[in-house]
């Protein structure tokens, strides 16, 4: 039995810059996102955390690519999950250069616009997508006692 390769990158993090959307002359979409994601660390001479900042480059294909280039903007927060995808090119001058980059599956926004217009910075702001109708919970009275009795529990 032959082992299975994995190739799998979840990130979450901030836009460095605006997204850049080319349409290709096949007439498909790409779009190109930077993200920083900050790994804490501790300083060995301070013994303080820090902060230390990675960038990733992120291709988004297609519709996905259009909507993130709609919507996105510098300091917005992502989360990108995708695949790594290793490319060697030759610059003009002679020099061979190496990138890995992000192909991205999904592309999700974790915040929205009236969040960063109010002041947030941009990180994960948690929200249901299930809406919530409490409209059948009555709330108890203050220092109600249970309705049911020790008797009536069946465990």
């Amino acid at each position: 039995m032959a082992a299975s390769n994995i190739n799998r990158v979840i990130i979450t993090g901030n836009l460095t810059s605006d997204p850049e959307l080319r349409a290709l002359p096949s007439g498909n979409s790409v779009c190109k996102l930077r993200v920083a994601c900050n790994t804490r660390r501790k300083d060995g001479a301070s013994g303080e955390w820090v902060d230390k900042p990675n960038y990733f480059d992120v291709t988004v294909w297609g519709a996905q690519g259009e909507n993130a280039a709609k919507y996105l903007s510098k300091g917005r927060g992502v989360a990108v999950d995708g695949r790594l995808e290793w490319r060697e090119w030759e610059t003009p001058e002679g020099n061979k250069r190496q990138a890995v980059d992000i192909i991205a599956d999904n592309v999700q926004f974790l915040s929205g616009p009236r969040d960063d217009a109010a002041g947030g910075q941009g990180g994960f702001t948690p929200a249901s997508d299930v809406p919530t109708d409490t409209s059948d919970f009555a709330s108890a009275p203050a220092g109600a006692a249970p309705a049911a009795g020790e008797d009536d529990i069946p465990f």
